[in-house]
């Protein structure tokens, strides 16, 4: 079984009011009757332009936006019929790594507190304690912190400052540490080295995919460069106009392409290297 399972998953946006009648101007597809398997412990790669639909989608896979049809099955069990409760619970399975490391940090927070937030939001929920916890459970999210930190690469002092103090390489593992907080078994990472420069970027490329080796991490890594996912993915999916175009293993996408699209991705996205 699959750890994943989209079935003919769409989202249809409404254009906005007409100036003239106040009525819809048609709708938009943001996603198309998608339909993608992702198997335990591998490495998706979701390319195409901006506005394919691809961040849509992943939003969809963590009902961060509800589809308008289509079903979504996570270890066999019905994501859209879950209710409240059963989501909550499954919040820890499911996280997210969002693309913009300077706006997904909020900064009236320390980073302990950023890191932590998961762990207590999660605690409060199942247990009802609207207090935090007690001493103990206070030590062990301190703990746990510090384990996340020195996973993601940074010092421990890094507790007790504030995101604005940090590079965007240094947000983006801050960002990586939340997304881990609970122990996930599948993490969307949506862009999250396009908002920075080459080297940085390269360097967050190999922290996640250590961090998959250490944690046994399921993937759906969203970019629009295909030599980046080249490097990461076990297999490969090509988005366009809110469809899935061609899907198959890292070789066969980006050494046999079939799809006119898929070419024209290849062709005009630069190298990035990446150092193993």
């Amino acid at each position: 079984m699959p750890l994943l399972e989209i079935r003919n998953l769409t989202k249809v946006f409404p254009r906005g009011e007409s100036p003239f009648g106040g009525k819809s101007r048609g709708e938009v597809r943001a996603v198309d009757e998608v339909s993608l398997d992702i198997q335990a412990g591998e490495t998706l790669g979701l390319v195409g332009e901006s506005g394919s639909g691809k961040s849509t989608l992943g939003r969809l896979i963590l009902r961060l936006i509800e589809p308008t049809s289509g079903t979504l099955r996570f270890e066999g069990r019905d994501l859209l019929s879950a209710g409240r409760g059963e989501m909550r619970s499954l919040r820890s399975d499911l996280q997210i790594i969002f693309q913009d490391p300077f706006a997904s940090l909020d900064p009236r927070f320390r980073v302990e507190d950023i890191i932590a937030e998961p762990l207590v939001i999660h605690r409060q929920r199942m247990h009802g304690n609207a207090g935090g916890g007690d001493g103990r459970t206070k030590l062990d999210v301190r703990a746990r912190v510090g384990e996340l930190l020195r996973a993601v690469g940074l010092d421990e002092s890094a507790r007790m400052r504030y995101p604005h103090e940090f590079s965007g390489g240094q947000r983006q593992r801050i960002g990586i540490a939340r997304a881990l907080a609970l122990r996930p078994k599948f993490v969307v990472c949506d862009e999250p080295v396009s908002a920075l420069d080459v080297s940085v970027g390269a360097q967050i490329v190999n922290l996640l995919a250590q961090l998959q080796r250490d944690f046994g991490l399921t993937y759906l890594f969203i970019s629009h460069s295909m030599p980046v996912v080249r490097y990461l993915a076990t297999r490969i999916a090509v988005m366009y106009q809110g469809k899935i175009v061609e899907v198959g293993g890292t070789a066969q996408i980006t050494e046999r392409p079939q799809h006119d699209y898929t070419r024209s991705l290849l062709a005009a996205t630069p190298e990035l290297l990446v150092q193993a």
